[in-house]
C-alpha cells in the first residue's frame, strides 16, 4: 500500500488539474477545456489530502491542458537552452553571456507559432505587442519566441527574422526550430509555465491583456505570498533604469541609423527631425544633411535636457512653429513627449501624471540620478483607454492629436489643453471616417515613388489590406520643393525633387553632435561586468611601467583596410576616464596642463558636486556651447590621432578611451558591382562574427536586402582601448626631502584592421 501510494503522490505530479468552483477535474490527455468564470478564490486538494485555498484565474479563451505532448515540448526547449545551435534548432536574437536567462527555476512565457504562419500575421503582431506589455511590466519574466517548421534554416529566412525583429523591437531571444508540436495547430499561442512544469496554453488571440495579466501574476507569487525581486543584480551599484533589454544585435546598432522610422519638418527653419528608432533619439538636420542637434541619450523613460533625457523607440513627430516645439510619439513606453527646442528641455505630455505626486526638489532629482530612486512613471495598472505602442501622430484641425497604432486597429484621440484621451476608435474603417483626409494627403504623395521601391517598403511596415500603403504615412513629408523618405529597409534617407522626380540620398556631416553611443559608454562608466548581457569586447590593451608626475599619451589608431572615414574625428566622439593612481583625464589641448595630484576618491566626490551643482541650476544657464564637441582630431598617413594626458601618483591605474569613427567602404573596382563581397566585408568589420557564423551570415542577408549600393552606407566603428599604468615610487631629491615629478610621453599604436 506504502509503494502504491508512493507512486501515485509521483504520477500526481504530472497530471494537470483545472478547478471549478470547488469541484475537482481529472482530465485525460489531450483534453480541451474552456474556463466559464472568473472566480477570485477556489479550493484544491493538495497530494496529501488538505483542502487549502488557492488564488485561480479562468478565462473565455480556449486552454489547452496535454500531460504529455506539452512536457515533450517543454523537453525539448529546455534542452536547447545551453545550445545556439543544435540538429533542430537554433537560437536568434540571443546574447551568449546572459546566462542568467537560460536558468530553469524561472517563470516562462513563450509567444509560440509555426514558420508558415511566422507570427507576422496581423493577429500575431497584436499577441506580440500583450507580451511585449507583460516583459516591460515584470522585468524578471522570461519571455521567449518559438518558430516551428523546416523553412527556418536558410540564411534568407533568419534575414527575414531579423527585419522582423528590428521593425517590431523584439528584445527577448526566439529559438527556430525544424521540428513540429500540435501546441501549435490551431496558430500562434502563448505558453505560459513555471520550472519547466504544468504549462497552460492560450489559442485565443483576442485574450483580454488583463487575464493573462493576472496569469502571469498569479505564477510570480511565492508560497509566502511574495513576489519575486524586480532584478537579479550583480552589482548593487547599477541603476535599474539602466538595465534596459534591447534585441541583441549588435552589428546592426552600428549603423549610422538603425530603423528610421518616422520623419517631419520645420519648413519656415528649413529642418528635419529624424526618429532614429532603434537608437533612442530624435536626430534634427537641415536640408543639406547637416546635423543640428540631438534628442535623447540612451533608452529609458526620463525627461530632461536633451543629452540626458531617455525615451524608448521614438516614431511619428509633428513640428509646431507656433511653440517652436516638436511633439513626437514615445512607442515603447506608450507616451507622448514634447520637446522644448528653444530651451532644449523634453517632458511628457501624456501619461499626465498627478503633479501634486511629483517632487521637483533637487534632493530628488539627485536621489534620481544617483539611481537610489526610480523615475519610471508608466503605470501601474493596466488601462483599455491608454495607447499601447502607438506610432503614428498627427494634428487634427481642432486642438488635439490623432494618435494611431502601427496595425491602424485602434485610434487614440488625446486633448492637448487636458493631456488625457478623450476619445476610442476601433476598426480601420472607422478610423478613417475620423481622419482620412490627414491619412489620403500622406499617401498620395507615394505616388511619385518608384513602384519597386515602394512595394519593398511596404512590406517592411504594418498596414490594413485596403490601404496597403498606409503604414508609410510618418515615413515621409516634404521640404520646400522635395519630398523627404525614410528608407525604412536601406536604412537611409532619400530627397525625391518634386520639380525633377530624382530621387537622391542625404550624405550627413557633424556627427560629433551625436556624441558617443549610450552602447559603448557612460559618463560614469558602471561598476559592472556585464554590460547588456555581454562582456566588454577591447580592442587594444597596453601595460606601461613610468615614474609619477604627468604621462602624455597619443593614440595611433589605424582604420580598417578598405575603408575610409566620412569625416574627422570630432571631440564629441570621444570618451575619456582615468582610474586608480591616475587622477584627471586631459584634451589634446590641455596636454601641457599643471600636474596637480588628486587622489580618485576626492575626484568622484568632485564629480557628485558638479552634478549637484547641474541639478541645482536653471537648465537656461546651462546651454553653453563647447567649443571642443565639434573639433577635429587630427588624421594623417591612414591614421587617427588622440591625444590625452594624466596625472600620476605611485600604485597602478587605468586610462580608458572610447570613439566612434563614422566610416564606409572605399570604392576600389574591386568591390565594384559585388554587393556580397561589400556586405562581407563590412560584417567582418563589424565583428558580426562574435554572433557566430549564423549570426554574421543573417547579417549579410540583412545588408543584401537592401538593394542599395552598399560603398555608401555609413557606419560606425567602435575603439575601445585600454592603458595599464604600473607607476613607480616618487624619485627623491638631492637633499632626500623633496619629491620629484617626471613629465613622460608615451605612443599606443592600435589596428582596427580585421
Amino acid at each position: 500500500m506504502a509503494l502504491r501510494y508512493r507512486r501515485l503522490r509521483e504520477i500526481s505530479r504530472f497530471l494537470p488539474r483545472i478547478h471549478s468552483g470547488d469541484h475537482y477535474i481529472k482530465c485525460r490527455p489531450d483534453t480541451k477545456l474552456s474556463a466559464l468564470s472568473i472566480i477570485t478564490q477556489s479550493y484544491a486538494w493538495e497530494r496529501n489530502g488538505t483542502r487549502i485555498p488557492q488564488s485561480r484565474f479562468s478565462t473565455t479563451s480556449e486552454v489547452s491542458y496535454n500531460s504529455t505532448q506539452e512536457l515533450d515540448l517543454l523537453s525539448f526547449i529546455k534542452s536547447s537552452l545551453d545550445e545556439p545551435e543544435g540538429p533542430c534548432h537554433c537560437w536568434l536574437n540571443r546574447s551568449k553571456g546572459n546566462k542568467d536567462f537560460f536558468r530553469r527555476d524561472r517563470t516562462f512565457l513563450v509567444l509560440a507559432g509555426r514558420c508558415e504562419t511566422s507570427l507576422t500575421t496581423c493577429e500575431s503582431v497584436i499577441m506580440l505587442e500583450k507580451v511585449k506589455s507583460l516583459q516591460q511590466r515584470y522585468p524578471q519574466l522570461h519571455v521567449m519566441g518559438f518558430l516551428s517548421g523546416s523553412s527556418v534554416s536558410t540564411a534568407a529566412d533568419r534575414s527575414h527574422l531579423i527585419h522582423y525583429v528590428v521593425k517590431e523591437y523584439v528584445t527577448f531571444p526566439i529559438i527556430l526550430s525544424n521540428r513540429t508540436f500540435p501546441e501549435m495547430d490551431n496558430g500562434a499561442c502563448y505558453i505560459l509555465f513555471k520550472d519547466f512544469e504544468n504549462p497552460v496554453i492560450y489559442h485565443e488571440k483576442d485574450l483580454d491583456l488583463r487575464i493573462l495579466n493576472k496569469a502571469v501574476e498569479e505564477f510570480h507569487v511565492q508560497d509566502d505570498g511574495r513576489a519575486r525581486s524586480r532584478d537579479n543584480l550583480k552589482s548593487t551599484w547599477v541603476k535599474q533604469s539602466e538595465i534596459i533589454k534591447e534585441p541583441y544585435l549588435c552589428a546592426l546598432r552600428n549603423l549610422l541609423f538603425y530603423f528610421p522610422g518616422c520623419v517631419s519638418a520645420d519648413e519656415g527653419g528649413n529642418r528635419l527631425f529624424l526618429s532614429d528608432s532603434s537608437h533612442h533619439r530624435v536626430i534634427v538636420f537641415d536640408g543639406n544633411g547637416n546635423i543640428l542637434d540631438c534628442i535623447g541619450s540612451s533608452p529609458g523613460f526620463e525627461d530632461g535636457n536633451f543629452e540626458s533625457a531617455k525615451m524608448m523607440r521614438p516614431a511619428s513627430s509633428f513640428y509646431d512653429a507656433a511653440e517652436d516645439s516638436l511633439y513626437f510619439v514615445d512607442s515603447e513606453n506608450h507616451a507622448i513627449r514634447k520637446a522644448d527646442l528653444g530651451k532644449r528641455i523634453l517632458e511628457t505630455l501624456y501619461p499626465n501624471y498627478d503633479t501634486s505626486r511629483k517632487s521637483n526638489s533637487f534632493w530628488t532629482r539627485l536621489m534620481i540620478k544617483l539611481g537610489l530612486r526610480s523615475n519610471d512613471r508608466r503605470s501601474e495598472e493596466f488601462d483599455i483607454q491608454s495607447p499601447m505602442f502607438p506610432w503614428h501622430l498627427m494634428k487634427s484641425n481642432e486642438d488635439s492629436f490623432f494618435i494611431i497604432n502601427q496595425s491602424f486597429e485602434t485610434l487614440w484621440i488625446l486633448n492637448l489643453a487636458s493631456g488625457e484621451i478623450e476619445q476610442v476608435v476601433k476598426g480601420f474603417p472607422k478610423i478613417l471616417d475620423v481622419c482620412g483626409p490627414q491619412i489620403m494627403e500622406k499617401v498620395s504623395l507615394l505616388k511619385q515613388m518608384p513602384h519597386d521601391w515602394l512595394q519593398q517598403q511596404t512590406n517592411a511596415v504594418r498596414s490594413p489590406k485596403s490601404l496597403p500603403h498606409a503604414g508609410l504615412i510618418s515615413s515621409l513629408t516634404t521640404l520646400h520643393n522635395h519630398v523627404i523618405l525614410c528608407d525604412i529597409v536601406g536604412q537611409r534617407i532619400l530627397k525625391l525633387s518634386e520639380e525633377s522626380g530624382v530621387c537622391s540620398t542625404f550624405q550627413f556631416s557633424n556627427f560629433g553632435i551625436l556624441g558617443l553611443p549610450y552602447w559603448l559608454a557612460s559618463s560614469l562608466e558602471r561598476v559592472y561586468s556585464v554590460v547588456g548581457g555581454h562582456k566588454e569586447e577591447i580592442d587594444h590593451l597596453e601595460y606601461f611601467s613610468l615614474l609619477p608626475g604627468r604621462i602624455g599619451i597619443q593614440l595611433n589608431v589605424e582604420i580598417p583596410v578598405d575603408t575610409e572615414l566620412v569625416e574627422q574625428l570630432q571631440e564629441g566622439c570621444i570618451w575619456r576616464q582615468a582610474r586608480g593612481a591616475a587622477t584627471e583625464v586631459l584634451g589634446a589641448e590641455d596636454v601641457g596642463g599643471s600636474s596637480e595630484k588628486v587622489g580618485a576618491a576626492q575626484q568622484w566626490y568632485d564629480e557628485l558636486d558638479n552634478l549637484a551643482f547641474s541639478l541645482s541650476t536653471p537648465e537656461s544657464e546651462l546651454n553653453v556651447d563647447d567649443n571642443c564637441t565639434t573639433s577635429d582630431i587630427g588624421f594623417q598617413d591612414g591614421k587617427v590621432h588622440i591625444d590625452c594626458a594624466v596625472n600620476t601618483s605611485p600604485g597602478t591605474s587605468e586610462v580608458i578611451v572610447y570613439a566612434a569613427l563614422y566610416l564606409k567602404l572605399r570604392k576600389p573596382e574591386l568591390l565594384e558591382d559585388n554587393q556580397e563581397k561589400c556586405a562581407a566585408r563590412i560584417a567582418d568589420i563589424l565583428n558580426s562574427e562574435r554572433s557566430g557564423k549564423m549570426g554574421r551570415d543573417s547579417f549579410i542577408q540583412f545588408l543584401l536586402k537592401s538593394n542599395r549600393d552598399l560603398r555608401d552606407l555609413i557606419f560606425m566603428k567602435p575603439l575601445h582601448v585600454r592603458i595599464k599604468l604600473d607607476t613607480l615610487d616618487h624619485p627623491k631629491a638631492a637633499n632626500g626631502k623633496d619629491i620629484i615629478l617626471t613629465d613622460s610621453n608615451i605612443e599606443v599604436n592600435v589596428s582596427l584592421s580585421s
